[in-house]
Parts: C-alpha cells; sequence; structure tokens
C-alpha cells in the first residue's frame, strides 16, 4: 500500500458495517481497503450474543430504531431486509435459532459470522490493512489521502464505520465524531445506551435484592418494554432496563409494572379470598420473595389483608404498576452495548450515507445518529447501511 497505488475506496472500521461495505463494493467491482487499529476484524462481532451473535431480528422495522430523524433509518432497512441477511448466512450453511422476540442468533459461534464476512471480502478481492492506526486524514482535488502508519492510501471515496464509544476496553473510540468535525460535519451528543442504570439515595435499599430478576415492564421516556429486570449491587440490569435506558435522560424516573399480568382492583379480590393473607406474601404470590419482602417494607401497609382499607389497597396497587425509580446514571460507556447519538442525519444521504457537503465521504453504521433496540436491530442497521452505502462505491 503507497501513495502512488490508489484505491476506489477506504473503509475504515473492520466490524460489521465497515467488512459489509467492503465485501459489497469489492463485489461490484471496486478496489477497495478496509483498515482497522485492531490487530484482527470483528471483535465486538464476537463477543455479542455471549459468543454466538444475535445477528438480525425478524421483527426490523424503522420504529424500532431512535434518532433525530427518525424516518433517516426507512430507505436502507426497507432496502436491505432481514430475510436477506439471512440467505447470507444460509449460503453459508450457518445454522442458527431464534430465541425470543424475532431476535436470531448462530447455534454455534459469532466467529462463522466473522468468517463469512471474511470470505465475502475475498470475493470482492478487499486488500486488509489491520493493528495499524490512523495518523491523518486529508481531502484535496477530490482525492482522500489516509496515513495509516508508516504508509499512505489514496481514494475518491472513503468510507468511515468505525461505531462509537461503547466498550472502550475493545478499541472503541470516538473516531468518527473526529473525522465528522474535521469535515464540518454536526454531531449528536453521544451518550451510552442499552447499559444498566445506577441507583443512589434511598434506592441503594434495592442493591441488596443483587442477582433477583423477574419480568416486568419497564418505561422510560416514549419506551415501554416487557422483559427481565435484574437488580444489580450497582443498580437495575436486564433487558427490560437496557431497552429504557436508550429512552432515559439524566433527572427522569423509570417506571416499573412489576405485576404486569394483575388487573386492577387484584388485591382487593386477594383480600376476599384470603383475607387473612399479608400484603407481603400477596405479591409474594407472583414475585421472588426477597423483592416481595422489599415492595412490601417500602409500602408499609401492616397486617392482614382484612385489616387494609380498600382505598390503602388500591393505592398499593398502582405503585406496584407504576414504581418510580430515579437513576443517578447509567454504567457508562464500559458496560453500554451501543452508543446513542451520533453523526447528525440531516449532513447525510439516507440512500448513498454520502455526506452532503463533502462528496465521497460516507459514515455508517454505529457511528451515525440511528440506534436500534437491543435484540439484533443494531446489527440489521449495520448491513443495511452497509449494503446502501457499498453499491454506491
Amino acid at each position: 500500500m503507497t501513495a502512488t497505488h490508489p484505491y476506489d475506496a477506504i473503509v475504515l472500521g473492520a466490524g460489521a458495517a465497515g467488512m459489509m461495505a467492503a465485501a459489497v463494493a469489492g463485489q461490484n467491482g471496486s478496489r477497495v481497503l478496509l483498515a482497522d487499529h485492531a490487530d484482527e476484524p470483528g471483535k465486538k462481532i464476537l463477543i455479542s450474543g455471549g459468543g454466538r451473535c444475535n445477528f438480525t431480528n425478524v421483527h426490523t422495522a424503522p420504529d424500532r430504531f431512535l434518532s433525530a430523524n427518525p424516518h433517516f433509518a426507512r430507505s436502507a432497512l426497507a432496502r436491505y431486509t432481514p430475510g436477506d441477511f439471512i440467505a447470507l448466512v444460509d449460503g453459508y450453511r450457518i445454522p442458527w435459532h431464534e430465541k425470543t422476540l424475532g431476535q436470531l442468533f448462530c447455534d454455534g459461534s459469532a466467529r462463522q459470522i466473522v468468517t463469512m464476512l471474511r470470505n465475502e471480502c475475498a470475493g470482492g478481492g478487499v486488500d486488509w490493512s489491520l493493528g495499524e492506526a490512523v495518523e491523518a486524514i486529508d481531502h484535496a482535488d477530490g482525492q482522500f489521502r489516509v496515513k495509516i502508519g508508516r504508509q499512505t492510501a489514496i481514494a475518491p471515496k472513503l468510507v468511515i464505520a468505525t461505531g462509537g464509544p461503547s466498550i472502550p476496553q475493545m478499541g472503541a473510540t470516538g473516531f468518527a465524531y473526529d473525522v465528522a468535525r474535521q469535515f464540518g460535519l454536526k454531531v449528536v451528543e453521544p451518550r451510552p445506551a442499552l447499559v444498566p442504570l445506577t441507583l443512589g439515595g434511598d434506592e441503594t435499599l434495592f442493591r441488596e435484592l443483587s442477582g433477583v430478576s423477574t419480568e416486568v415492564v419497564a418505561s422510560a421516556g416514549k419506551g415501554r418494554f416487557r422483559e427481565a429486570a435484574l437488580f444489580t449491587h450497582r443498580g437495575l440490569s436486564g433487558p427490560a432496563i437496557l431497552q429504557a435506558s436508550s429512552y432515559w435522560r439524566h433527572g427522569e424516573p423509570v417506571a416499573i409494572d412489576f405485576l404486569p399480568d394483575r388487573r386492577d382492583g387484584w388485591l382487593t379480590a386477594e383480600k376476599r379470598a384470603r383475607p387473612r393473607a399479608t400484603l407481603r406474601s400477596a405479591i409474594g404470590q407472583a414475585l421472588p420473595a426477597r423483592l416481595a419482602e422489599a415492595l412490601a417494607e417500602k409500602i408499609a401497609l401492616d397486617g392482614n389483608l382484612a385489616d387494609l382499607p380498600d382505598k390503602a389497597l388500591a393505592e398499593a396497587e398502582a405503585r406496584l404498576a407504576s414504581w418510580p425509580f430515579h437513576p443517578n446514571g447509567t454504567e457508562g460507556f464500559m458496560k453500554a452495548e451501543v452508543t446513542i447519538g451520533g453523526i447528525a442525519t440531516d449532513a447525510l444521504s439516507q440512500t448513498t450515507f454520502e455526506a452532503k457537503a463533502v462528496p465521497g465521504l460516507h459514515f455508517i453504521g454505529e457511528a451515525v445518529d440511528v440506534t436500534g433496540w437491543l435484540g439484533g436491530y443494531n446489527f440489521q442497521w449495520a448491513w443495511a447501511s452497509a449494503v446502501a452505502c457499498g453499491k454506491a462505491l
């Protein structure tokens, strides 16, 4: 790789989006260089889904993605669907299964997905540069000059697929935002998403429930999710909480419905059926014992149900159906599965992901201000944005 040997496109970031974009462009006849500062590609893919890679979700739809422009993702998602990626996986005879809620996983290892993508890149004659950092990016006369280690690559098209800063221990950085700002593009405030929430103050009581899990409905902002919640030694986690965290903002509460299958009036009905039961034992029929005890202690209605007025029981029901927690923060990018925010979509073409003000410069995947729900949606966004971009290179 030398300055006198130019490429048609340079792709920075050998993760899900970068490998897919390079493969598509290469197979369409472009001479592509795929570069990453890591010594091997797809490191985040390898740890995803507990090592089995939750590679897509069959329920993918635009309303399951967050963005300052909720319509931006629609075009790419329509043009490359979960069915399209499943067909690619099936073509490599990689066995897979649906777990829950439309989430698809490899039966074997996430490494099968990385190997598949590497083979797709090989099919497009993609050149690789691994283990060398990008030192500088310059743009002049319609060409991008990218200094990688001691060498320089030149191309009229540059794709930034380096993701966001989530999971920095895997080498993730805000590199994409630096490039965007270098070329005058706006960045929507990046923050951790799909991340555990921390509790403080009076709510530290719930940390004593560390390890207790139960199915709930968690709500924050416009997000409402029915899945498991998990109490931790720092606060709240589990799929329901991770989902809600993407909609949560500092200073706002997260509401938990601990008994989503109970109808209004269930406690008064319990009072008539089992007058000598206590609130704790009534709650304990549906919740883990330690959690039932903690909630009953907070509600502080002592005695048998028969001794408690219906109004007090109705108030207890209402509290259990919308228990407000007030997180004091999140566990940050170290524990966040993805980043919310990123390159502002109004600066990009929704069909090619090219910067409107900088011809030839493209941003795809997690670097862009589009963030999916938990459960394979962010991988599908990576594939869809990469294919849309790769076809335009």
